[in-house]
């Protein structure tokens, strides 16, 4: 799967950082799902590869601003692009109330449906189905209600395959009889050979699904130790280091650097992404890669704007340079006023 950062500072822009935007998609479609939109996100969803056509769902973690302001004009937006397919917006009840008044208050006509889940219905153990993950949500500590979506692959289905290797080391050629095998025909060969298809193919067993969780706004990582099972990626906000978090006291309820490399550090998460920067950090986060490297000793990464990760079959987090587009963005000529 890939995880790219739209936004990756907390509060306010910078000239380096935008505000909290964050895509993932799975590497089988060209579908995606957009996990918070701050103000500009449609913004820096014009420098990649990224189509509002294939926007499957919107997740929003909680209702300040950095993390929402930018919905109605993205929203409003996919209308002049031509999208008609429905939107699903995961968020708190209180998004839907705030975006619809002011859709209607800006006379804006959306032309497609959206569907509204409130997140505070998400945190029962039933998760709730997407095109290719079953997404839950899960409360954290903040200012205001808060959540993490923990996202898990929709499993894969058994598949059996040829093998092609003992095939063309026995010398059967490539045609019909591999054709008939697959079908679990039995094959007699002109030289009198009996070939038994379950001789050549391969059971691949399905995969174990994986999960990578996303959070909001948050100053007490170990809510998430319930739900670490199977996961692979932790994206967490890391504001401060410890020096300023004990500067600026508890109030904002945020978390150090230093908080979450413990936390990943204790319970073993292989891969911790840290984002949400105060603005302070916005051209230098050398501070917080310092701290976080002193408790965590796994795969870590601090993100940055446009920054693109892979988690590719072996569970190896890994940045994406230069790499093609996933989906074709749209063109100038899509758009209709």
């Amino acid at each position: 799967m890939f995880i790219s950062f739209l936004g990756t500072s907390s509060g306010t822009p910078t000239k380096q950082r935008n505000v909290t935007g964050i895509a993932l998609q799975s590497a089988r479609h060209k579908r995606w799902y957009l996990i918070d939109c701050g103000e500009g996100t449609q913004h820096q969803l014009l420098h990649t590869a990224l189509s509002i056509r294939y926007l499957s769902a919107i997740l929003i973690t909680h209702v300040h601003g950095d993390h929402c302001y930018g919905l109605p004009g993205l929203l409003a937006s996919a209308t002049m692009h031509g999208r008609t397919e429905p939107l699903l917006i995961i968020a708190p009840a209180a998004i839907e109330q705030w975006l619809t008044q002011t859709l209607e208050l800006s006379q804006a006509r959306l032309s497609y449906r959206i569907t509204y889940i409130a997140i505070e219905s998400l945190t029962a153990p039933a998760p709730v189905s997407l095109p290719d993950f079953q997404v839950q949500a899960i409360a954290l500590s903040h200012r205001v209600p808060s959540y993490a979506f923990r996202f898990e692959e929709n499993p894969t289905k058994p598949t059996i395959k040829l093998n092609q290797d003992k095939l063309k080391a026995d010398q059967i050629a490539r045609g019909a009889v591999w054709g008939r095998l697959q079908r679990g025909e039995t094959v007699t060969l002109e030289d009198g050979r009996i070939l038994n298809p379950k001789d050549y193919l391969i059971n691949n067993s399905a995969s174990v699904p994986r999960a990578v969780i996303i959070g909001g706004d948050n100053d007490t990582p170990e809510l998430l130790v319930p739900y670490l099972n199977q996961v692979q990626v932790v994206v967490h906000e890391a504001t401060y280091t410890q020096a300023i978090a004990d500067k600026v006291g508890p109030n904002p309820q945020h978390s150090s650097a230093k908080q979450v490399a413990q936390f990943a550090e204790h319970y073993q998460v292989p891969n911790l992404v840290l984002t949400h920067f105060s603005a302070r950090y916005s051209a230098d986060v050398s501070p917080l890669a310092e701290e976080a490297r002193l408790y965590y000793h796994g795969a870590l990464f601090l993100a940055h704007d446009f920054q693109t990760y892979h988690l590719d079959t072996q569970n190896v987090l890994s940045l994406v340079v230069d790499e093609e587009p996933l989906v074709s963005a749209l063109e100038v000529d899509d758009l209709t006023s």
